[in-house]
C-alpha cells in the first residue's frame, strides 16, 4: 500500500518537475551538444591548479581541457574567469530522507508522500550547494529518487544508496548465514553499497555486532560486488578494519594504532569535523524530545564536548601516512544544502590544508565510491560535473559557501555568476 502511494506521488511529481527542468535547461544551456567554459583558475580535483584554461564539454562528458586557450576551443559559452572552477563535490555520507515534519520536529516522518517530497527537496538543495554526487545511507524513498534523477526526470545529485542498513540489533542481525542472506537481499533490491551499524552512539560506542558477524557481512558484500560502510566507534573501528570492510564512518575513540591499521589495509576513513553536531546544537529546539535525542535542551550541552574530540581525531588521522580520509558530512535534517560547512570546519578547526580538503571530496571521494574513471576530476573522458566558486578556497575557505555555477553531466543547473550568463557582453570572445 505504502509503495503504491509513493509510486503515484512520484509519477505526478515527475510530470511537474520534469517540465521545470526542461525549461531551466533551455534557459541555461546554449547547446545540448557542445559547451565551452573559460576559466582563469581550475582545481583539477587531483591537487593541481590549471591556469587560463578552456574546458570543452560534449553531451555529458568533458572532451578537452585546453590550457593554451586555443581559439579552436571557442566560442566561449560560459565565462567563469575570476572564479575558481573545480569538479563537483562528492559527499560520502548523507541522509537525504532525514527531514523535519510539518510541525518542524525531526523524526519520525510516516507519510510516504511527505517523505518523497522532502527527500527530493533535500537532493535539490544539495545539488545547488555544489555536490553533484552523494552517498545516502538508506531509505526506500531514495531508490526511486536515485533512478528518477539518473533518467533525467528530476534534478538532483547522482545518488548512491544503501536502501536499508544492516543494524546491530533486532531481526536484521543473526547468524553469519542470515547476515549473508540479508546482504544478498539488498543486492537484489538494487543497493549500491551496504551500510552497517556495528556500534552504538557517540557516547556509548559499544559494539553491537560481533567480529564473526562483521566478517560475514563484509565478506558477502565483496562477493556480491558491493562496498561496505561501517558506523563504528572505539573497538568497532578495529573490528571493521579486520573484517576487510571498505570504509569506516565516524571513528570517534579510534587509537593511533587503529588508524595505522586502516592505512595499512587500504580502509577509507570518513570522520566528521563539525557540521553534524553544529546542526544539532543550532536546531536543538527541533530535535529535543525526538527519538535518539535528549528530552531537554540542557541535554544537548554534552555535544559541545564531543566537537573537540572529533577535531583531535581528524588531526591525528592526517598524521598517519597513507590513510585515505574522504569527505562525508552525515548531513541530516537542517544540514542539507549546507554540506560545504564541513570544509570550513576541517580547515579552520582541524588544520587540514584547503587543497587536501578539496581533493577529499573530488578524486579521493571518486576513488572511494569506485567511480574514479567517471567523476571527481576535470579531465577528458570524465563526466562534466563542474562547479565554480566566487572566490578562491585555497586562500579563503569560506568561498565554498559561494557556489555560483553548477553543471552535472553537461547540464547547467545553477548559473548566478554575472559573467557566466550566455551572451553576456563581458564574456570571452
Amino acid at each position: 500500500m505504502r509503495s503504491d502511494i509513493l509510486q503515484r506521488f512520484f509519477f505526478f511529481s515527475f510530470i511537474t518537475i520534469c517540465a521545470l527542468v526542461q525549461t531551466l535547461s533551455a534557459q541555461t544551456s546554449p547547446s545540448p551538444h557542445r559547451i565551452v567554459l573559460a576559466a582563469s583558475a581550475v582545481l583539477d580535483g587531483k591537487g593541481h591548479t590549471l591556469r587560463d584554461t578552456r574546458i570543452v564539454v560534449e553531451d555529458s562528458k568533458i572532451v578537452a581541457v585546453d590550457p593554451a586557450l586555443d581559439q579552436k576551443a571557442g566560442p566561449v559559452d560560459y565565462d567563469l574567469r575570476g572564479m575558481t572552477v573545480l569538479p563537483g563535490w562528492i559527499d560520502a555520507h548523507v541522509h537525504l530522507a532525514f527531514s523535519f515534519d510539518k510541525s518542524g520536529k525531526a523524526f519520525p516522518l510516516d507519510d510516504p508522500q511527505e517523505i518523497a517530497l522532502r527527500t527530493a527537496s533535500n537532493a535539490w538543495v544539495t545539488l545547488m550547494a555544489g555536490f553533484t554526487t552523494v552517498q545516502s545511507m538508506g531509505s526506500p524513498a531514495e531508490v526511486r529518487l536515485r533512478d528518477a534523477i539518473a533518467q533525467g526526470l528530476l534534478p538532483g545529485p547522482r545518488i548512491l544508496t544503501a536502501i536499508e542498513p544492516l543494524t546491530g540489533q533486532g531481526e536484521k542481525t543473526g547468524t553469519p548465514d542470515e547476515i549473508r542472506a540479508y546482504i544478498r537481499k539488498q543486492k537484489e533490491a538494487g543497493a549500491d553499497f551496504i551500510k552497517i551499524y556495528a556500534a552504538g552512539g557517540m557516547r556509548q560506542g559499544g559494539m553491537t555486532m560481533s567480529q564473526e558477524q562483521l566478517n560475514a557481512a563484509c565478506d558477502e558484500a565483496k562477493k556480491q560486488g558491493l562496498r561496505t560502510l561501517v558506523h563504528a566507534y572505539r573497538e568497532a573501528v578495529r573490528a571493521a578494519t579486520l573484517a576487510g570492510c571498505t570504509q569506516v564512518e565516524h571513528g570517534l575513540g579510534a587509537s593511533d594504532d587503529d588508524l595505522k591499521m586502516m592505512a595499512e589495509r587500504g580502509t577509507y576513513f570518513d570522520p566528521q569535523a563539525g557540521l553534524l553536531l553544529e546542526t544539532y546544537l543550532q536546531l536543538k529546539e527541533k530535535y529535543v524530545g525526538t527519538p535518539y535525542f535528549p528530552k531537554t535542551l540542557e541535554g544537548f550541552s554534552s555535544m559541545k564536548e564531543i566537537l573537540p574530540m572529533n577535531h583531535d581525531l581528524i588531526r591525528r588521522a592526517l598524521k598517519i601516512p597513507g590513510l585515505k580520509v574522504v569527505f562525508g558530512t552525515d548531513a541530516v535534517a537542517g544540514a542539507h544544502g549546507h554540506n560545504a560547512e564541513e570544509f570550513i570546519d576541517r580547515v579552520r578547526d582541524c588544520g587540514i590544508d584547503p587543497m587536501v580538503a578539496m581533493v577529499s571530496a573530488n578524486s579521493l571521494g571518486a576513488e572511494a565510491v569506485e567511480m574514479a574513471g567517471q567523476i571527481g576530476s576535470i579531465a577528458p573522458g570524465l563526466q562534466a560535473d563542474i562547479i565554480a566558486l566566487d572566490g578562491d578556497p585555497l586562500q579563503d575557505i569560506t568561498a565554498v559557501r559561494r557556489v555560483a555555477f553548477v553543471m552535472k553531466g553537461g547540464i547547467v543547473y545553477k548559473n548566478t555568476a554575472r559573467s557566466a550568463i550566455p551572451g553576456y557582453a563581458g564574456s570571452a570572445p
